[in-house]
């Protein structure tokens, strides 16, 4: 599988993005992966001096002088920049020369860029951006994230159909359970699109709807998908986030505050290691953008060493799964196919 990387994106640039993504290469799961850096020349080629020749041979560089900034306008910016290195990605994933797109930088010009350039899957009417969420059973998913933040009703069934595909090949969850996110668990609740979304996710088949949810129920990891609005899915995903960091920090004051509470803190320090990695949202590395005729992956902005090499493995995974024809064939058998005029 060959990831073309923005080597521009995310807050560290290719300081972080290049030696982070050489991690995921050296991972012998994945032999047949192979990276194709995009961005500025000169600022690529010295992360790559010290890497073993049987290495460097996986390893391309495509030379692309501009990039976007997290300031450009979503709508325009990569249409208005050709030559950045989100545009030139984008480029190589709709002529072949790459299997997958893997960007840490700005999420609203990835989803505009690929909406331009690879254009969507044939019957979608709106790509949605997903999370997989770490849970006290595995993972789930959530969707949308911020795609389409006042979506409308038929859009939400699309992204149960398509996350259900997701969930299935990527994940390797049969038959996984979508709920629709509401302030209550009856019909009767919930805001005018969840009243008119309930009823149209009951009729559509092939996905396991088990009605509303809260969002409580989100790392339980009773249910696999929550289908939600752009809005909601985005303020839903950082209230966790800075849920998680809010409590990793004050476990780290608490357990080291005096004498005995460090020696404890010792002896638990592996048990708190892997809480760590059960809540970090870097061991999820990506979230996909479903919908687009393409495998597209949008990092955090802010993502690191650990977040980038899984971002990059799950670009590899998602398109040896090649799910986009996965998804048209999915929405095909389910009649929701979008009107052209939405």
């Amino acid at each position: 599988m060959r990831v073309a990387v923005d080597a521009m994106g995310g807050d560290f640039g290719p300081a972080v993005i290049v030696p982070s993504s050489l991690i995921a290469l050296a991972d012998p799961e994945y032999p047949d992966l192979s990276i194709v850096f995009v961005g500025q020349h000169d600022k690529i080629e010295p992360l790559l001096s010290r890497m073993a020749e049987d290495q460097r041979r996986r390893v391309h560089v495509v030379d692309a002088p501009d990039e976007v900034a997290m300031s450009d306008a979503a709508a325009r910016a990569v249409r208005s920049k050709p030559k950045s290195s989100m545009a030139v990605g984008l480029q190589l994933l709709k002529t072949g020369e790459a299997d997958a797109f893997m960007s840490a930088g700005h999420s609203g010009a990835v989803m505009a860029g690929a909406l331009g350039i690879i254009g969507r899957v044939p019957g979608v009417a709106r790509p949605a951006l997903v999370t997989v969420l770490p849970t006290l059973k595995g993972r789930s998913m959530l969707l949308d994230l911020g795609a389409v933040t006042d979506p409308k009703p038929r859009f939400l069934v699309q992204y149960a159909i398509m996350a259900t595909t997701y969930a299935t090949h990527v994940l390797g969850l049969p038959n996984p359970k979508v709920a629709l996110l509401s302030n209550g668990e009856e019909p009767s609740k919930g805001n005018l699109l969840v009243q008119e979304v309930f009823p149209l996710l009951a009729a559509t088949p092939g996905i396991n709807f088990v009605g509303n949810t809260e969002g409580k129920e989100l790392l339980r990891g009773d249910i696999e998908i929550f289908v939600t609005d752009g809005f909601t899915g985005n303020v839903a995903l950082k209230s966790m986030e800075g849920a998680v960091s809010a409590l990793t920090q004050v476990l780290r004051e608490e357990v080291t505050k005096g004498i005995v509470r460090k020696a404890l803190a010792l002896m638990l320090r592996p048990a708190l290691r892997e809480v760590r990695l059960r809540l970090d949202y870097e061991e999820i590395g990506g979230a996909p953008l479903l919908g687009v005729n393409g495998a597209v992956i949008v990092g955090h902005g802010r993502s690191r060493e650990r977040a980038i090499a899984n971002a990059v493995r799950v670009a590899s995974r998602t398109a040896s799964q090649n799910i986009p024809a996965e998804i048209a064939r999915s929405i095909q058998a389910s009649g929701a196919i979008a009107d052209v005029t939405v």
